[in-house]
Parts: C-alpha cells; structure tokens; sequence
C-alpha cells in the first residue's frame, strides 16, 4: 500500500489516538504546527480510507476515523523499500553509509553489536 508523505502525517495522528474525527485528527496536526485547513485533512482521509489504510465508522452526524494498516506494517513496507532501493536490499551497504557519514553515535554501534551477538553471528552462526 502506497501512502504519501501527507497521508503519512494524518496516519501519524490515528495511529497515536483513535478514533478521531476530522476536527480531532485537525487540531491534532495544528498542535503540531501543520496549517492545513479541514477540507485538506478530510481529502486525506478520504485517500486513506480509498486505499484501506483507514476505517470510518458514523458517530451521528459525523466520521470518527480509525487505521487498519498497522503502523509497525507500515514501516517495515517503508525501511524494506528503502534497503532496496538504495541498497539492494542489503544491511551492510547501509550500516556503512551511516558510519561514514559519522551518523553512528557509541550507543548506536554499541546496540548494533548487541543486536549481531544475539543473532549468534559472532558465533558463526549464519542466518
């Protein structure tokens, strides 16, 4: 599922609360410093719900809006497409773009070889 950068900040709202109306999921992104007026954020939510991102359910006279996607489905959709992307699909090429870019902070490195002794990499072990 395909979901833009501004359908992504809408979604953002709903995964931290729901349901939410329009005017919630507006007041939402206005404390967050977003501009958009009410008929922006109801054509993205309108988007979402198109493409199945969202559910909506009556709540009198109006929508009161809750995601379907998960966003830990999401992300991986998003960083799995990335790592291909840019990387072929590969970790190392990544973890070393960070590196030399000196992007990787002591604890950064310290819970990546956390995370590859766990793996029993460091073992020999192959996955």
């Amino acid at each position: 599922m395909q979901i833009s950068e501004a359908e992504a900040v809408v979604m953002e709202v709903l995964w931290k609360k729901h349901p939410q109306g329009a005017d919630e999921v507006v007041a939402a992104l206005a404390k967050k410093g977003s501009d958009w007026a009410e008929p922006t954020v109801k054509t993205l939510l309108n988007r979402l719900l198109n493409k199945g991102a969202i559910e909506a359910e009556r709540d009198g006279r109006r929508y009161r809006y809750s995601p379907v996607l998960a966003r830990e489905a999401w992300m991986a959709q998003q960083s799995d497409g990335l790592l291909h992307k840019l990387f072929g699909g590969r970790v190392a090429p990544l973890v070393a773009h960070f590196s030399e870019r000196g992007k990787l902070s002591e604890a950064d490195i310290a819970e990546l070889k956390k995370l590859i002794g766990e793996l029993g990499v460091e073992n020999g072990d192959e996955r």
